[in-house]
């Protein structure tokens, strides 16, 4: 039990040492991290655009490399499987290179889904718990309010809302990552590592 406390006792020193050791490169990234969000939040339709690429590009390497992998190990069983499901990548991240429109349109999809399952699933939790946390379940709830608003401003809004809102959203977690990690650099810097 001694030995378990010292190790993570050891780990947070040279973690804590760490930090206040980088926290200038740690808010150097952050700053970054503000500013693209901002560029983001500007041209959302640019932001967009790049997220749908970058996903492009992900969904065909992988589907690549799956490709290469199922027919290393052909003899396995679930090969065809194996092979339609890198075919599917390929095919995937070829359509959203080479249709970008079609694919940002396609991710909006994917983001309204998502927006309307988080929004119901959070107020479904706010209900179900309000006797638990009576004085913070509305919070719940407004989130999953918050949730289904928005996935009907941008479903309301197709087509043209395809162009902003997924730069737009990036654009939001951007700024709020980089507000983290420069609050954390800021925090760092004074962590006195004698103790």
């Amino acid at each position: 039990m001694t030995f378990d406390q010292s190790g993570v006792r050891s780990f947070r020193m040279e973690l804590a040492s760490s930090l206040q050791a980088h926290w200038k490169l740690y808010l150097f990234e952050g700053i970054v991290l503000i500013i693209l969000g901002i560029a983001a939040i500007l041209i959302p339709q640019i932001a967009t655009l790049t997220v749908e690429l970058f996903i492009g590009w992900l969904l065909l390497f992988s589907g690549i490399a799956g490709l290469f992998t199922t027919f290393s190990i052909r003899p396995m069983p679930g090969f065809w499987w194996s092979l339609f499901s890198a075919l599917i990548g390929i095919a995937a991240g070829l359509m959203l290179l080479f249709w970008p429109i079609s694919g940002v349109i396609s991710l909006t999809l994917v983001l309204i889904a998502f927006f309307i399952l988080e929004g119901i699933a959070s107020i479904l939790f706010a209900l179900e718990h309000r006797a638990e946390l009576p004085g913070s379940w509305w919070a719940m709830l407004l989130s999953g309010i918050v949730d289904l608003v928005l996935a009907g401003l941008i479903f309301f809004g197709l087509p043209s809302s395809a162009g902003w809102a997924i730069g737009l959203l990036v654009g939001i977690n951007l700024i709020f990552g980089g507000c983290a990690l420069s609050a954390m650099a800021l925090q760092a810097r004074n962590i006195d590592t004698r103790a």
